[in-house]
């Protein structure tokens, strides 16, 4: 009774520039914006194509703008120390971190919208008080 050795392929040319485009992205992302922007310089520079390529994927992926929200990895994620309880104490402390920065950003936003409104509104009373009279 013989086995069958499983046959590994070489990766096809296709994976090879997709894995390749990757690392390239995740390496640009961990750089930040001015990365992003002096690639797609670049790219225009070396070929107009491509740069326009980079330039509507940045406006796509959201990345020119800054409004790309991390909901696939966390912010920071530290090496395990090796010791299981640590490592899940401090995951969950830096969860709820994360959620209240994120509600303290709501509640600022909410206390401008408020802050806004009540100024709008006052000018309005003054605009209405000075038609009346």
């Amino acid at each position: 009774m013989t086995t069958a050795t499983p046959v590994l392929r070489p990766a096809s040319t296709g994976q090879r520039i997709g894995e390749l485009l990757t690392r390239g992205r995740d390496w640009l992302d961990r750089r930040g914006r001015p990365a992003w922007i002096v690639a797609t310089v670049l790219a225009f520079i070396a070929a107009w194509p491509v740069g326009l390529a980079l330039l509507g994927y940045m406006i796509w992926s959201k990345r020119m703008f800054g409004t790309a929200k991390r909901t696939i990895a966390p912010l920071y994620s530290a090496p395990s120390t090796g010791n299981s309880a640590f490592d899940a104490y401090r995951a969950e402390t830096l969860k709820r971190l994360e959620d209240e920065h994120r509600d303290f950003v709501e509640f600022l936003a909410r206390l401008r919208e408020a802050k806004d409104k009540a100024e709008f509104d006052q000018f309005m009373e003054k605009r209405d008080a000075k038609t009346d009279a």
